[in-house]
């Protein structure tokens, strides 16, 4: 009996190649960053299965060119380049791989937070251009994170973790989210708040909720100037949830102190993006899920999710049930 044949959009770790072996017969993109479009349309048209990455676009035009395509296994938590109502219209399930890159995300979000606040970036800089010569005590002053507020924006397993790591710096936490969560408001001491108390209060701000269309530039001009001045917003969720323009304008005229970005509104972010010109901003290429544990249970899930659709069993993370 033939193997059901699946494309695999991007390069994935070993782990995840090992489960597809003897399951599916697959054929895997192994060129730098994504295929086209055109090479991604060719490639899907005898798939039963697609194994993809946020940086492709799995819309009502590819599920045409695919009409024996029954699961697309997202390698990603984050679906908002799947067009999951087409999905539906087409009868295709939708998986994704929550939980297993929450540490890592949380872990690099915290790291941003640290890197922005003590200056880490531009203060490595400085060193490596042969300008530390002498020491003053009002070089390079950074701000404290013991005792200072952090503002969640999405309160789900990830925003949870940060706040677990944030209570362990000493620090008091707040969130919004569309739903209350007690069990971790008890836990992590946590006080759910509008999100306009939390940019006014907050000294630290950082994000975690899905793009959708009511997060879309849910940070932008108005939320920005509601910020102390003092204040450090950290973003690892998508950069279309702020309103990069607006960003850009808020660092450079001073009305927050810094950020800390791992997301752009275009990826890779263009060099001529003047967000990259401004010494308070702190940057990471999309690296929030980027050690070898996370990447690796990644492709795991990945691979299983796709498997278990194939072969008539429910895969563990489904979006569209």
């Amino acid at each position: 009996m033939a193997l059901p044949k699946v494309y695999v959009t991007q390069r994935i770790l070993k782990e995840g190649m090992d489960l597809l072996n003897g399951h599916v017969d697959y054929k895997m993109w192994r060129g730098e960053g994504a295929p086209d479009r055109a090479t991604l349309l060719r490639e899907v048209q005898d798939v039963e299965g697609l194994l993809s990455m946020p940086a492709n676009a799995i819309d009502d035009e590819l599920f045409s060119h695919a009409p024996k395509l029954k699961v697309v296994s997202q390698h990603a938590v984050g679906f908002d380049n799947i067009d999951i109502e087409a999905a539906k219209r087409h009868g295709i399930m939708i998986c994704n791989t929550p939980d297993v890159l929450t540490d890592a995300t949380a872990d690099l979000a915290f790291t941003l937070l640290l890197a922005a606040a003590r200056r880490l970036v531009e203060c490595s800089e400085y060193l490596r251009r042969g300008q530390w010569t002498t020491w003053y005590p009002d070089m390079w002053l950074g701000m404290d994170t013991a005792g200072k507020k952090l503002g969640i924006v999405g309160f789900g397993q990830i925003g949870q973790a940060v706040a677990r790591r944030a209570k362990g710096f000493g620090m008091s936490i707040c969130y919004y989210n569309p739903s209350a969560k007690p069990a971790a408001e008890k836990e992590l001491g946590a006080q759910r708040v509008s999100l306009d108390k939390l940019l006014q209060t907050s000294d630290y701000v950082t994000l975690h909720c899905p793009l959708k269309d009511e997060t879309r530039s849910l940070i932008g001009e108005r939320e920005l100037r509601m910020m102390k001045p003092t204040a450090i917003l950290v973003n690892t969720s998508r950069g279309l949830v702020v309103d990069q323009k607006a960003l850009c304008k808020a660092l450079s005229e001073k009305w927050i102190w810094a950020a800390g970005l791992d997301v752009f509104a275009k990826e890779p972010v263009p060099l001529d993006e003047p967000l990259l010109t401004l010494p308070n901003v702190t940057v990471m290429p999309h690296m929030g899920s980027a050690t070898y544990d996370s990447r690796g249970g990644m492709s795991r899930l990945a691979a299983q999710n796709l498997i278990d659709a194939l072969e008539g069993r429910q895969p563990l993370y489904v979006v569209n049930p």
